[in-house]
């Protein structure tokens, strides 16, 4: 497949330039590190070449740090690949999981996009090695995986890649799919390809998916039966059921957020919904939004010139009623400031965002109904009552703040849901651990 597959690639890249090279000057994405996409440096980055991949030097690697590798000679790399923030967060008990049982095995993080890459640097770069995910040129991928060497790769939700797969087949490396999902829309795209992408497929090792309507299409897109399990997803896992989180009242007092008044958060939001919220929610109430893209930052601060930027703290003054959160990473703070909690990119046709983490936060949550995205998790927790679903979020958040015994029923019966489901990581660690031959802790 290899050179052929690079000259389709290639085609297509320049036939396709005019409009991925627009919006990468537009969003500023095109400062990224080239070397890394094309598998250039990557040794050097890790300060270990691939005969030395489980020594102990202390290198500087891609901006993260001195830190030593995890395991000694001979001992195994277990590859993650997390595409951006939300995948980076999710494997992140993953990851916990294999330090405290499995220490001997040196675990490498990569990445696709830059806000993916900046946050898995915060949460694992002192422990581990992060570096970036190739293209798929076989070239770029070849280069790569001679120097991580990893023994198993595991792709978060899918993220195969044809060279990239056989690549590994090659070299005798082991590929499972964690925490697998491939949605209806995905999936009838895929099958369209099928006798081509069927080889492919079924060179997976292992798939552990989160619903059985996952695991159905994985099979029948070629991944034998036996390697396929129902493992639920780790979302439920990555939640945290606590009542506080380190730095929010810092963001309140900086932002100028009156405690006294109610806040609604509406996290993760997408195009069309910070102006429909900021007209539907009421008046007497604050309104807190926060894109899930920052390339989108400039044109929600558009929307209205009283709007206050956690970036520029100077504008924050006393009476204000609309805030963006213009950063990464703080959105799990500006949940727990939240009376009620509106999770975006559900009222626009873009499938929705993760409503787990701030109704594991104990905060009522609003969802809109295209929220196939997150399917599986929505309607478990709407099905315990501990989430809403509607196309009228303005009523609703009225109702639930006229409410706090309503409210409060939502956030107990929520997080009985979460902590019914919890226990994915494990299962998806057992399954890796096989893969690498280990016996398990």
């Amino acid at each position: 497949m290899g050179k052929a597959l690079d000259i389709a690639y290639a085609v297509g890249a320049l036939v396709s330039s005019p409009v991925w090279g627009y919006s990468m000057l537009r969003t500023g994405k095109w400062r990224t590190d080239w070397r890394g996409r094309f598998g250039v440096g990557v040794g050097e980055a890790m300060g270990c070449r691939g005969e030395n991949r489980g020594g102990r030097a202390k290198p500087q690697a891609a901006g993260t740090g001195e830190r030593e590798a995890a395991s000694g000679e001979g001992g195994k790399t277990l590859l993650i690949h997390a595409v951006s923030v939300g995948e980076v967060s999710l494997v992140r008990n993953l990851v916990e999981y294999f330090e405290e049982y499995e220490p001997g095995v040196r675990v490498v993080i990569c990445t696709t996009t830059n806000t993916g890459f900046t946050r898995a640097t915060a949460l694992y770069g002192e422990r581990h090695w992060v570096v970036r995910f190739p293209f798929d040129f076989s070239g770029a991928v070849g280069r790569f995986l001679d120097a991580v060497r990893p023994d198993v790769v595991a792709l978060t939700e899918l993220e195969v890649w044809p060279n990239f797969m056989e690549a590994c087949g090659k070299r005798g490396i082991r590929v499972a799919v964690i925490n697998g999902r491939l949605s209806e829309r995905s999936f009838k795209g895929y099958r369209r390809f099928r006798p081509w992408l069927r080889g492919m497929f079924s060179s997976l090792s292992a798939v552990g998916a989160q619903t059985e309507d996952y695991a159905g299409r994985f099979i029948e897109m070629g991944v034998p039966r036996e390697r396929v399990n129902v493992l639920d997803t780790m979302k439920w896992d990555a939640a945290k059921i606590v009542d506080h989180v380190d730095g929010a009242d810092e963001l309140a007092q900086e932002m100028g957020i009156d405690r006294g008044r109610p806040l609604i958060v509406a996290g993760s939001t997408g195009v069309g919904e910070e102006k429909m919220l900021m007209e539907r929610c009421p008046g007497d109430v604050q309104l807190m939004v926060v894109p899930r893209k920052p390339e989108r930052f400039e044109a929600v601060a558009g929307l209205s010139s009283e709007m206050v930027r956690r970036t520029r703290p100077g504008e924050a003054a006393s009476g204000g009623r609309l805030f963006l959160l213009d950063t990464m990473g703080e959105l799990a703070k500006a949940y727990a400031l939240a009376d009620v909690v509106v999770v975006g990119r559900s009222f626009n046709g873009w499938g929705g965002s993760d409503p787990i983490e701030p109704v594991a936060l104990g905060k009522p949550t609003v969802i809109g109904r295209d929220y196939h995205n997150f399917a599986e998790a929505v309607e478990a927790l709407e099905g315990g009552g501990g989430l809403v679903v509607t196309d009228r979020p303005g009523e609703v958040v009225a109702g639930l703040l006229d409410d706090p015994g309503r409210c409060e029923e939502l956030a107990k019966r929520g997080r009985e849901v979460i902590l019914s489901r919890q226990g994915a990581t494990r299962r998806h660690a057992e399954v890796l651990m096989g893969l690498l031959e280990l016996t398990g802790g």
